[in-house]
């Protein structure tokens, strides 16, 4: 890498991607990118075009020596990549809307990374991240696996358990937008706040605040509570929490857990905003449309701040300063997913956690916090078995594996209730799923 670094993006024509190119661009000193490839499918060659146009815009402007390739043919840009981060969502926005509307028709909250949307995002992306990384292995074995793919701990989980690569971190942006928010809270910088994070991807809690290194938990559990602001994101609707309810967690919870500890009301309000506005992913739809009419701009040549209108904002920036501490060798503290090796002592040490790091050039060594609290600990493994048998159903194909994960997700009612949904998502979702009907290809052939 003495050259200078070769980054692969797979799925270059997110909407996401000026993001990351301002990452690289700001941290070009200590993160020298010599080549940038960005990949995507066939149909999304139109926005890959205009981010890619968008992209070389704003690295000339910047004046950096950074060659910008756009390519379908993913493994021509895998060829001797440094890193190789994946933020692609396999059919698109509308596979998306159909995770949100189909649960809903039985009751159950429809969500793209939670019950049976997160549970489907996963039977169609595990294969495909899996694929990569056969080709990783093969063109770029000694290359790093940044996945911001939701859903982000599953997909980290399957790539631990069913590939061969070692060299895998999974990235959210929640913690991210956990700290800024009690900086917000609090009227300071985000570097005057450390949050202690532990649980799992979209279920992680922050056991411990500090500002400038004094624990400060307490006071911020009263002031989440009092002012019900601070902590919230773009795709989650804010309910507030009851202050009783959160002083006896004793725990900061992420956004996500609103499903979990308010079902019914999250449930009648999605099924309000169904009826209104439509599906978060109609919403994005139209959010998306109006980037990319942005992003056609040949006077624009930097990231738009309209896009920070995402519910993943903060999602690349974090990948570029995860990417800086691994190449640099920093021994900064991050959370990001990754084999707990211990670190949660009631999840297994060969699951994915997601949990503070301390980021070497060796990748994320986790951080100790020894068992999650009592009151939280069963669900946090409830949504774990979630995720493996989760994983092991995208692997298998197999339609009794699938039916286990959904009636397992606390989301889902019953297994009769599980099985209707299963059945009219898996024909909903058929063409993105050709693990669970090989044997009917085969009675036709």
């Amino acid at each position: 890498m003495s050259e200078g670094i070769k980054i692969v993006t797979i799925g270059g024509g997110s909407s996401y991607t000026p993001e990351l190119i301002e990452g690289f661009i700001k941290r070009y000193e200590e993160l020298p990118v010599r080549e940038l490839w960005l990949v995507d499918v066939p149909s999304g060659e139109e926005k890959l075009n205009i981010v890619g146009a968008l992209a070389k815009r704003m690295i000339e402007k910047a004046g950096l020596p950074i060659e910008v390739h756009l390519t379908l043919n993913r493994r021509e840009a895998l060829k001797d990549a440094d890193f190789v981060t994946t933020q692609f969502r396999v059919g698109l926005l509308d596979a998306r809307a159909k995770d949100e509307k189909i649960p809903l028709k039985y009751g159950v909250i429809g969500q793209e990374t939670n019950g049976p949307g997160g549970l489907f995002k996963g039977l169609r992306t595990i294969p495909v991240i899996l694929d990569i990384c056969k080709d990783m292995e093969e063109l770029c074995p000694d290359a790093w696996l940044v996945n911001f793919t939701n859903p982000a701990g599953m997909v980290t989980e399957a790539v631990l358990r069913y590939s061969n690569i070692k060299k895998v971190v999974g990235l959210c942006n929640v913690p991210v937008g956990m700290k800024m928010g009690i900086a917000k809270i609090l009227e300071v910088s985000a570097e005057r706040v450390h949050i202690d994070f532990a649980g799992l991807n979209h279920m992680v809690f922050g056991l411990n605040v500090y500002l400038d290194g004094i624990n400060i938990t307490e006071d911020i559990l009263e002031k989440l509570t009092s002012q019900q602001s601070g902590i919230t994101m773009k795709n989650i609707i804010d309910l507030g929490w009851e202050p009783e309810f959160i002083k006896g967690l004793k725990l900061l919870p992420c956004p996500y857990h609103r499903y979990y500890y308010q079902t019914r009301s999250m449930l009648e309000e999605e099924l309000d905003a169904f009826k209104t506005v439509g599906t978060r992913a109609e919403v994005v739809k139209q959010v998306e449309k109006e980037l990319f009419e942005l992003y056609k701009d040949p006077n624009l040549s930097i990231k738009p701040p309209q896009l920070e209108k995402r519910g993943g904002a903060y999602y690349s920036d974090a990948a570029c300063n995860l990417i800086n501490s691994i190449y640099n060798d920093k021994r900064d503290i991050q959370p990001v997913n990754t084999r707990n090796n211990g670190a949660i002592a009631s999840i297994p040490d060969d699951s994915a956690v997601e949990v503070n790091c301390i980021i070497t050039k060796e990748g994320p060594k986790p951080i100790a916090v020894g068992d999650m609290p009592v009151a939280v600990r069963g669900l946090v493994q409830q949504i774990k078995s979630f995720e493996r048998i989760s994983a092991e159903a995208a692997v298998t194909g197999d339609y009794n594996t699938a039916l286990l994960a959904m009636t397992i997700n606390p989301l889902v009612p019953s297994d009769k209730i599980a099985k209707q949904i299963l059945d009219e998502m898996l024909v909903a979702h058929k063409e993105y799923l050709p693990q669970f009907f090989k044997e009917q290809k085969s009675e036709v052939v």
